[in-house]
């Protein structure tokens, strides 16, 4: 109980008030890289300091350089590693060092160059007897444990060897009595150091804790040799374990950590090691500290004294990353790079490994790996302590230590590390891949109950804010671990990954983002505010009623979309050409969490522009439109009466092919476009697939467009392949219009342009309502009277009209004027929809058929009431729905807008430029062309392929084409009472 009781009131003099020295801002963390082969012949390593030590007087460097030995001629007196080594000269007579160095000899010959005796070849040295006793030459005696020879017989019992330090340090032979005995070490007063009542390894994951054997036997005994000794293998087995229960740390237990914190508060510093101030004599730097807002200091306090650049003279795109392992007993085992897949667990070839350490290339790796693999593959856990190598300005080799963020870490049950708050993060320094040896329970020789597998394993590069010269902060390695029930390893599997991100600080970004979205954004409303008056003017209500809000949101919709376009668009141009072009590092491409505001917009704006297409799709369907044919008879003809017998006189009937094949040609025309949909999406694909544009969306430095297969090829970017394929799309459709517009229509075929020449010849006007009181007007009345004629008379007029020996086509006489805008009174309107409604009450062709004949010549009367009335409207014959002819302004032009409300008279304006196409496709082609650009780009962000988003593109291409026909025809015969069965 005295026992327990001391031991409780030490722990909580230690722990309560305990505060960690804090991290000064200034701290660096970096000191000079050194290997052991570097330290001179009398240093060793410190495998703790990670520096080279002197060795203490008449010692020198041994053959591990981890330790200091003696000089030829001198006996050791007492070793504790290192260079606490004490040495002392052999006499005269005895000029020869024993094999294990405890004593001088005298040599029956020369000696060698360690100052040993020699003997011989096929002579064996003997320097004590059988008892331990030391021979003055050779002779062979019984092992003596008395002083003089502390020794005891080996394992095999076919040789002498000195007894265990401990024992003779404290019995001064060797023997030990049980109390003072600690997992094969001897001390004098174990209540110097409290046992601990279990030693457990803690799998957190799986809420359990198992009696580790290899805890068991050798915990404690490290930390009484770490503490009392301060051995630094022992010191560093203890930290090694700490690391093995997942660098967690309770104040209620003493556990490895526990353990490894006491021995910590109790072992005086080393003042300054390599810029640390707190790191401990002979003990591993394992933890930073406890302090709240720590971390933060750590990551973002300094940056690496070294420049990284993408091209030029002084380009550095290799990182250099090395590790100090260690085996699970404390022992240095060597400096390692990490190149070769030191730290991935995937296999693959050394290339596409060494590829993670390409800065600027995101890289990822997942695997799946066989427990059974894992088991043969570790059978003994590797620790290592990791650093980023770099030459300073004058060509001097540094190494900096690397943080380590354990996702495992439980500080009080807690685990921190996984909190998104980074100042309640605690970050350590060592890690390992895999353990199976702390999970198992009774035997070290059987298979582990549990394993501990490092499943996710990250390195997080952070650029410094505003540098211009490729400056980041120390690079953070993220790493979770997977405990593992083992109970048949062959048919287990686990999931294991690696990556390597770039992050930089996105505020700046999104602040000017958010910015031109308020600026554009704002101009949206504006432009939808002018779209819904002029709207409002056109379908002459002042009302502002729930429709009006609708066709704002409606036109607000289609405007904010462009917002969208443009401002993805620059976004994604801008990472693109600033990231790739860039030669000394300014700025990291946003991470995948990063990017996920930016694929809100396109898809914010694929939603919005497929309403907004919707919209017009609807409108254009729904238009009101009548083909005002103008042929008169050309006289009269004999026709026998039914039922009478007889015969009288009657008008030649006017031919009805006319009207159908200038019905038919409109039907064409409705989805006629200024691009080719299937030359757009081939072209496109050809230049991401084959020519291999596709490769400057990858997230790394090159600008190639052809990658060896061989190597790594990093993820895709989502924002890189969004300007890489919506600025392919916007040019190769741009190029296509311009072609269209400069080439093709003037040599080739303009169906536009065709189509009003067409309604000239057919002697056909189109009279066309868009909105309620507003439309188009093209005037095709012949000016040579008549166009249902022979070819003969038909060729003759071409001739006189080529010739100008005829009137003009144009609707004013002497003008060329055919197409315009108009604006209808209310009245007219009214008039119209008066004969409308008799010519719809009855339509299509299905009920003409099976209609009455009272029924069909009541819809015949009025097609031709409506064809009088509207050809009589265009003659000026109601003078009180006249209209009169005018230029619109130029503001009227440009905001879409009409300034004069057609009150008494209606108002036809001049339109030279076709603008009655805005209710074909032709006329809409910016909508269609980024309603298919928004469609091809959000299929790929969703599926990362090209191919698939092309041909889904082309697909509703396609499909809307259809339904636009069909409806179109329908509305079309449904309108102008053309059979259906006509229009192909």
């Amino acid at each position: 109980m005295a026992l327990r009781s001391s031991w409780a009131v030490a722990a909580v003099t230690v722990f309560l008030p305990w505060v960690l020295p804090r991290v000064s801002r200034a701290q660096t963390f970096s000191f000079p890289f050194r290997q052991p082969e570097t330290c001179g012949r009398d240093q060793y390593f410190d495998i703790s300091a990670l520096s080279c030590a002197p060795c203490g007087a008449h010692q020198r460097q041994d053959a591990r350089g981890t330790s200091c030995v003696c000089l030829p001629g001198f006996q050791m007196i007492s070793n504790n590693g290192g260079a606490d080594i004490i040495c002392k000269k052999c006499p005269e007579d005895k000029k020869g060092v024993t094999k294990d160095g405890w004593n001088c000899i005298s040599c029956p010959g020369d000696l060698t160059a360690e100052g040993k005796c020699h003997c011989p070849s096929g002579h064996i040295l003997v320097e004590r007897d059988v008892n331990g006793a030391l021979l003055s030459q050779a002779t062979c005696r019984l092992c003596d444990g008395n002083e003089n020879s502390f020794t005891v017989a080996n394992a095999l019992g076919n040789r002498c060897v000195r007894c265990e330090p401990t024992f003779i340090n404290t019995s001064r032979s060797c023997a030990c009595l049980e109390p003072n005995l600690t997992g094969g070490l001897c001390f004098n007063n174990t209540e110097n150091f409290r046992t601990p009542m279990i030693s457990p390894a803690r799998y957190g994951e799986l809420g359990m804790s198992i009696t580790s054997e290899w805890f068991a036997r050798y915990l404690h005994s490290s930390a009484a040799a770490c503490r009392v000794y301060a051995n630094l293998t022992s010191c560093q087995a203890l930290g090694n374990m700490c690391v093995m229960n997942m660098n967690s740390y309770n104040y209620a237990t003493f556990d490895a950590c526990g353990l490894f914190q006491i021995v910590s508060e109790n072992t005086p510093g080393l003042r300054t090691v390599h810029s640390v101030t707190f790191w401990k004599q002979n003990l591993p730097w394992l933890f930073y500290g406890y302090q709240p807002g720590l971390a933060p200091q750590v990551l973002s306090t300094t940056p690496l004294p070294s420049n990284f650049s993408f091209k030029g003279q002084n380009q550095n795109t290799q990182m250099k990353f090395v590790a100090a392992s260690y085996d699970v007993r404390g022992n240095f085992l060597k400096w390692q790079t990490l190149e070769g897949g030191v730290l991935q667990l995937c296999p693959d070839t050394e290339t596409r490994l060494n590829a993670a350490y390409s800065f600027g290339t995101t890289y990822q790796q997942d695997c799946v790996i066989p427990v059974s693999k894992i088991l043969t593959d570790f059978p003994s856990p590797i620790f290592y302590d990791l650093y980023l190598e770099y030459t300073d300005e004058n060509q001097h080799q540094y190494i900096w230590a690397l943080p380590v963020l354990n996702l495992n870490l439980q500080y009080n049950k807690i685990f921190v590390n996984q909190d998104s708050n980074s100042g309640k993060w605690i970050l350590t320094r060592r890690i390992f891949l895999v353990d199976v040896l702390s999970g198992r329970e009774n035997d070290l020789g059987s298979q582990p109950r549990l394993i501990r597998i490092a499943t996710q394993i990250s390195l997080s590069i952070h650029l410094v804010p505003n540098t211009k010269k490729g400056n980041v902060y120390p690079p953070l390695i993220t790493i979770g671990y997977s405990d593992i029930d083992v109970k048949d390893p062959n048919s287990q599997f686990v999931k294991v990954s690696f990556s390597v991100e770039y992050e930089m600080n996105q505020e700046e970004a999104r602040i000017q983002t958010d910015i031109a979205l308020g600026v554009l954004g704002g101009l949206a409303v504006l432009t939808s505010l002018l779209k819904t008056a002029g709207w409002k003017r056109r379908i002459g209500s002042p009302m502002i009623d729930l429709q009006t809000v609708m066709k704002f949101l409606v036109y607000y919709a289609g405007d904010l979309t462009n917002v969208f376009v443009i401002i993805t668009v620059a976004t994604g141009l801008y990472w693109l050409i600033f990231f790739k072009a860039q030669k000394s590092v300014s700025v990291f491409l946003p991470t995948p969490t990063q990017e996920e505001r930016f694929v809100t917009f396109v898809g914010c704006a694929f939603a919005l522009k497929a309403l907004q297409f919707l919209h017009k799709l609807v409108s254009q369907v729904t238009i009101d439109i009548f083909f005002i044919d103008w042929e008169r008879p050309k006289g009269k003809v004999l026709k026998a009466v039914e039922g009478e017998g007889g015969v009288r006189s009657a008008t030649v009937p006017v031919s009805i092919w006319r009207t159908y094949f200038v019905a038919n040609e409109w039907n064409e025309i409705q989805t006629v476009r200024k691009i080719n949909p299937l030359f757009q999406v081939l072209t496109v694909l050809f230049f991401l697939e084959v020519v291999g544009f596709k490769n400057l969306a990858l997230m790394d430095s090159s600008s190639s467009l052809s990658r060896d297969p061989s190597s790594y090829i990093a993820p895709y970017s989502r924002i890189l392949r969004y300007a890489v394929s919506s600025t392919l799309w916007l040019v190769i459709g741009m190029i296509q219009i311009v072609f269209f517009a400069v080439f093709y229509e003037r040599f080739i075929e303009d169906k536009i342009r065709q189509f009003v020449d067409l309604c000239s010849m057919s002697n056909i006007s189109v009279f066309l309502l868009s909105h309620k009181c507003f439309g188009y007007y093209i005037h095709g009345r012949s000016v040579h009277g008549h166009a249902d004629t022979n070819m003969e008379e038909m060729n003759m007029n071409l001739k006189r009209e080529a010739e100008n020996l005829c009137s003009q086509r144009g609707l004013v006489p002497n003008t060329e004027g055919q197409t315009f805008q108009i604006a209808i009174s209310s009245q007219m309107r009214q008039h119209y929809d008066r004969i409308h409604e008799t010519l719809t009450r009855k339509n299509g062709p299905a009920r003409l058929l099976s209609s009455s004949a009272s029924t069909f010549e009541q819809s015949i009367k009025a097609y031709n009431t409506m064809n009088k009335f509207l050809g009589s409207f265009i003659d000026h014959v109601h003078k009180d729905m006249d209209y009169f002819i005018k230029d619109k302004l130029l503001l009227e032009k440009i905001l879409g807008i009409e300034f004069m409300e057609p009150m008494e008279k209606s108002i036809f304006y001049n339109d030279d430029g076709y603008s009655f196409s805005s209710v074909l496709y032709y006329g809409n082609e910016a909508t269609l062309l980024i309603y298919d650009l928004l469609f091809f780009c959000v299929v790929d962000l969703a599926c990362q392929n090209f191919i698939l988003a092309a041909f889904l593109t082309y697909l509703q291409q396609e499909v809307f084409k259809f339904i636009r026909n069909i409806v179109g025809q329908k509305n079309l015969a449904s309108k102008t009472l053309v059979d259906q069965r006509f229009l192909i």
